[in-house]
């Protein structure tokens, strides 16, 4: 069995244990001890799986032990059953539209597979389990859709008072049920703080298990290793050089394409894609990590002064800044009129419309492509446009 460790210690647990505690006790995010490797050959032999079956056959080998092959197969059909389409724009260029989901978004992925894992152990278990979770717009709606009405589980969703648009707030914040919404006069970082405090009071731990759907929590991370993977059988070109780049904001979503590629999958470099909270791509320009408080912008996912998975991005390079900075190289869109005007040229480019985040993706790939006709590309398209109709449309 694969187990699993903290970033800041190697206390060993099993994905059950990494599942429902969340986060470490010593305050570290858990990855696994391994990651398993695939000649590129087998992982080829996997193009003409449907996306569900690919899933499984990644996924099943870290819970292992905890759940069975069958258990595993069903709850990849039930997670996934949506398309997953790999879009050709022009060029060598792509996008992997990732908003196909109940909720338009990308974290659709991650919050459905870890419901249905929670809820696979809250029924073989029986005790009540509390999940909370901070957001910035779409892991809050794909988390309580994704939880509503499983048995055994209730849901906290905290959210910054006027950063997520009026559609996300809608999603999860009229269900009610075990979906409970909680609106903070702050920003992301300021909900992500309580809801690191709230796992940590006794109180609540003696109450209830409890635990985080955030992206700090493995069992969501895991599944997002899948589209990369995905996508890379889909390329018409799959031994051609290929760059990434991942609309970026906690980071959760470059930690699980860094994952995928240590399990087999061949890429040249990721672009870490920001808006103006481009501590991440200053990190790696100067090799000096400084939070700092997020600036709002129209691109609220990517408003993240302190993004929680940097942790998992180091682990990954054993905190070797120059490997790090070999892999990943930093991207920013500093104002929401560059990111605009990033949306109006891709249309008037291809008649492609993307959201705002998937913009800035596309924008850091762009001259990797335009500087290399032997390179191939995609980006995210983590969220569906209309989501943002508002500042789309204009």
């Amino acid at each position: 069995m694969i187990g699993f460790i903290s970033t800041r210690g190697r206390d060993r647990v099993s994905f059950r244990e990494a599942v429902l505690s969340g986060i470490a006790a010593d305050g570290g995010l858990y990855m696994p001890e391994r990651i398993p490797v695939w000649k590129k050959n087998d992982l080829r032999s996997f193009q003409s799986l449907p996306y569900h079956e690919l899933a499984h056959a990644i996924l099943f080998p870290y819970m292992k032990g905890h759940i069975g092959e069958d258990e595993s197969l069903s709850i990849c059909r039930d997670a996934f059953d949506f398309p997953v389409p790999l879009v050709h724009l022009y060029d060598n260029l792509f996008t992997l539209e990732l908003f196909h989901g109940p909720t338009l978004a990308f974290k659709d992925f991650g919050a459905r597979f870890l419901a249905r894992i929670m809820g696979h152990f809250a029924r073989k278990e029986g005790e009540e389990t509390l999940v909370l979770v901070a957001t910035s717009g779409d892991t809050g709606s794909a988390v309580a859709q994704g939880f509503f009405r499983v048995p055994g589980i209730r849901v906290a969703v905290c959210y910054p008072s006027g950063k997520v648009s009026p559609l996300q707030e809608k999603q999860f914040a009229t269900l009610g049920g075990n979906i409970l919404a909680l609106e903070v006069n702050g920003t992301f970082d300021d909900c992500q703080k309580l809801v690191k405090e709230a796992m940590a009071h006794p109180g609540l731990k003696e109450k209830f298990r409890v635990t985080t759907a955030n992206s700090i929590n493995v069992g969501r991370l895991l599944p997002q290793m899948v589209y990369y993977l995905y996508a890379w059988l889909n390329m018409p070109s799959p031994d051609r050089g290929l760059v990434i780049s991942v609309p970026s904001g906690n980071f959760g979503n470059l930690t699980a394409g860094l994952m995928a590629m240590y399990t087999g999958m061949p890429v040249e470099r990721f672009v870490a894609s920001t808006n103006v909270n481009r501590v991440f791509p200053e990190y790696l320009e100067t090799g000096e990590y400084q939070p700092r408080p997020a600036r709002s912008t129209l691109a609220s996912a990517m408003d993240v002064g302190n993004p929680g998975n940097v942790e998992r991005i180091m682990s990954l390079f054993s905190w070797n800044h120059s490997r790090i900075a070999t892999w990943i190289h930093g991207f920013s869109l500093n104002s929401d009129p560059e990111i605009l005007d990033a949306i109006g040229q891709l249309y008037k480019k291809c008649g492609y419309i993307a959201d705002l985040h998937g913009a800035i993706g596309w924008a850091g790939l762009r001259p990797w492509l335009e500087l290399n006709a032997n390179l191939q590309g995609f980006f995210l398209e983590t969220a569906h446009p209309g989501k943002f109709f508002d500042d789309v449309s204009g």
